[in-house]
């Protein structure tokens, strides 16, 4: 299925929930934390401005982002979780 973000969202497909701790315990599934990680795999086409024109979106497809714990709309797609965010709600891209 093709999901096409509107606005400035982004469709974030959401890194896997920690199993092991650093420290070597192995969590149960009802311990785990929801993760914040994620990368983008699709983009709106940016903010409508009052001017009428589009703003620049600073992410790109294939951007691995940290999003905000409680941020955006969480959605299951062809059983993959996924979370529509605002450019907003992204607080850093991983550089690599």
């Amino acid at each position: 299925m093709a999901v096409r973000p509107l606005e400035d969202r982004v469709l974030v497909k959401q890194s896997e929930a920690e199993e092991v701790t650093a420290g070597g315990i192995v969590l149960p599934d009802t311990a785990k934390e929801k993760p914040q990680r994620g990368t983008v795999v699709a983009v709106g086409p940016g903010k409508l401005l009052d001017s009428g024109e589009r703003g620049q979106m600073g992410l790109s497809k294939g951007d691995e982002v940290f999003y905000g714990k409680y941020a955006g709309t969480e959605v299951t797609i062809d059983g993959e979780p996924y979370v529509i965010l605002r450019e907003s709600d992204v607080l850093a891209v991983l550089e690599k």
